[in-house]
C-alpha cells in the first residue's frame, strides 16, 4: 500500500500529535512527513494530509488522487491547487476539507455566546464601568432581536438553529435557496439589502472566495439599521476593515466582534486593538479538535482504500 504523505505548516508539537493520533486510527497505514520521501516513493503516493501546504511541497506528489484538509477553511489550500493547476501540474486534483459536526457546534456556541455579548449589552456596560458610571439600559427581548447569518453551509445552519432554539428572530442569506426550519431566508445578491435593513446583529460565516473578498464594506453596512452590530467569525478579508472603522466612528455600526484577520496574529500597530467599539478574539471561534478532526480524516481514509470513492470534494471554481 502505497504511504500517505502529511504536509504541513505547523509547530513541530502539533505535527508529532496529529501523526500520534492518526497512526492510533490508521493502523495500517503509513504516514510520511514529506522529507521522509524519497523521489521514487513520491510518485506513487496518491493521499495527502494537509494543514497549512506549501504548493511547492504538494508539486513533488505528481499522482496525488486528493488531499484531506485538516482545516475546514480551505482559501489557501484552494489557492496552492490553483496555482498548481495554472501551471499544468495535478489537473484532477481533488480537496476534501474538514466536515467535523464537532466544529459546527463548537462554532455554533461561539456565535451564541457573542450574540448575547452583543444583545445583552455588554461593551455598552464595560465602556460605563470605565467610567464608574451607573446606569441600567433598556433591554430588548430575544424575540425582538432581528440576528442575521451570512453563510449557510453547515455551521451556518447549525449556528442559525441555536439561535432560533433562545428565542431569536433569525435570517440567513446564502448564494443558493435553502429551507432551515425557524430561519427566514434569502438568496442571491439581490435579497441581501432586504435582509440587512431587518438586521440588528449581522454574522458573518462565509468562507472567502473571489466573490466575498471585501463583501462587508461601507456600502453594505449603510444597507444596515443605524447602530446595528456585526460578529465576524469567516474569514478577515471578506471585511473591508477601514470602512468599518469609519462606520464605527459615524454611529452607523455600534459594535463589531473580530475573530478573523488577514494577518494573524494581528499586528501589534492595528488600529483594530485599541477602537472602544471592537472586541478583538485571536481567532478562537472554532478551532479545530484534534481528536474529532483526525477521526473525520481517518474515516475518509479509510472509506476510499475499501470503496475507490473521494469524498465530497471542494468546487475550485467557488473556492468551497
Amino acid at each position: 500500500m502505497q504511504p500517505i504523505v502529511f504536509i504541513n505548516n505547523i509547530s513541530i508539537e502539533e505535527q508529532q500529535n496529529w501523526l500520534a493520533q492518526f497512526k492510533l486510527l490508521l493502523p495500517n497505514e503509513v504516514i510520511l512527513l514529506p522529507e521522509q520521501i524519497n523521489q521514487a516513493q513520491a510518485e506513487k503516493v496518491q493521499i495527502a494530509i494537509a494543514a497549512n501546504p506549501d504548493a511547492k511541497v504538494i508539486a513533488r506528489f505528481p499522482n496525488l488522487v486528493w488531499v484531506q484538509s485538516l482545516w475546514a477553511g480551505v482559501e489557501a489550500l484552494v489557492a496552492a491547487v490553483k496555482q498548481l493547476q495554472a501551471e499544468n501540474m495535478l489537473p484532477s486534483l481533488q480537496l476534501v476539507r474538514l466536515v467535523d459536526p464537532q466544529l459546527a457546534q463548537t462554532m455554533a456556541e461561539a456565535v451564541l455566546t457573542w450574540t448575547l455579548y452583543l444583545h445583552r449589552q455588554i461593551p455598552e456596560y464595560i465602556a460605563q464601568q470605565r467610567q464608574k458610571k451607573w446606569l441600567q439600559l433598556d433591554q430588548p427581548k430575544a424575540q425582538d432581536t432581528r440576528v442575521s447569518v451570512l453563510g449557510s453551509g453547515e455551521l451556518g445552519v447549525n449556528a442559525m438553529q441555536v439561535l432560533a432554539h433562545h428565542g431569536y428572530r433569525v435570517s440567513g442569506w446564502s448564494r443558493t435557496a435553502k429551507n432551515i426550519p425557524q430561519v427566514t431566508h434569502y438568496q442571491g445578491s439581490s435579497a441581501l439589502p432586504e435582509m440587512l435593513a431587518q438586521t440588528d446583529i449581522l454574522i458573518c460565516l462565509l468562507p472567502l472566495t473571489e466573490q466575498t473578498t471585501g463583501l462587508i464594506n461601507r456600502a453594505l453596512l449603510q444597507h444596515l439599521p443605524k447602530g446595528a452590530k456585526l460578529i465576524n467569525f469567516g474569514r478577515g478579508g471578506i471585511v473591508n476593515h477601514q470602512d468599518l472603522i469609519e462606520c464605527l466612528d459615524e454611529e452607523q455600526i455600534g459594535h463589531a466582534v473580530l475573530d478573523v484577520f488577514e494577518q494573524e496574529p494581528l499586528s501589534a500597530s492595528s488600529p483594530l486593538w485599541e477602537h472602544q467599539k471592537i472586541s478583538v478574539l485571536p481567532h478562537i471561534s472554532a478551532m479545530t479538535n484534534l481528536a474529532t478532526a483526525s477521526k473525520v480524516a481517518a474515516d475518509n481514509i479509510s472509506a476510499y482504500r475499501t470503496s475507490g470513492n473521494i469524498p465530497v470534494s471542494v468546487d475550485l471554481k467557488r473556492g468551497y
